[in-house]
């Protein structure tokens, strides 16, 4: 016997914060969908996603998924596991595919997707997107795994101070105040990059 299709699945909302009932949705999942989720949790470790399956429970991100939890048939787990890419170390950077870059080191992570901060101004000639992957792929972002979550490889890179001072200077061409007002405060040293493949 396989993996259902379809998982039904509860799904409700784990923000942190005051007391407060959310509602729970019921939705149809298609199982590649639900998979995804549990491998950004536990990664392409069979006994652990057949953990997950069992108990029938998951938080990803602000969400609980909730399930009637089956036992996983292993043949039918091993084929879905191997339907999904490995992280590759090997993988080098392309600045032409980073669809998402998070600047931390800070108090807090500034989030920075590519579509939000690559248009370029009428005053200024570069866009901040290129101005961040000219000094993202100035020094060799180090691999930092897979993100079956954003399907998208992930990479570090951490930056001089002249760099941050660059990146700061260069927020003014971000056309969200409160984006740019971010970028130019916050006490970041670092980016996590997400590449697609």
């Amino acid at each position: 016997m396989g993996l259902p299709e379809k998982v039904r699945v509860k799904l409700s909302s784990e923000q942190a914060g005051a007391i407060s009932i959310t509602p729970v949705v019921v939705q149809e999942l298609a199982m590649r969908e639900l998979a995804e989720h549990v491998l950004g949790i536990a990664g392409k470790d069979e006994a652990r996603v057949r953990e997950i399956l069992r108990r029938g429970t998951l938080v990803s991100g602000a969400s609980r998924f909730r399930w009637e939890g089956w036992e996983a048939d292993p043949a039918a787990l091993v084929e879905l596991l191997a339907s999904f890419p490995d992280p590759d170390p090997g993988r080098a950077f392309a600045p032409e595919r980073c669809l998402r870059a998070v600047l931390r080191g800070g108090r807090r992570a500034v989030e920075i997707p590519r579509e939000t901060v690559s248009g370029k101004s009428l005053f200024r000639r570069a866009a901040f997107w290129d101005v961040l992957m000219e000094v993202a792929a100035g020094g060799a972002p180090a691999y930092g795994g897979y993100s079956y979550r954003l399907r998208a490889d992930r990479y570090l890179r951490d930056f001089s101070v002249a760099e941050t001072e660059r990146l700061r200077a260069a927020s003014g061409a971000v056309r969200y105040s409160t984006l740019g007002e971010q970028i130019r405060t916050a006490g970041f040293s670092a980016a996590e990059l997400y590449v697609t493949r």
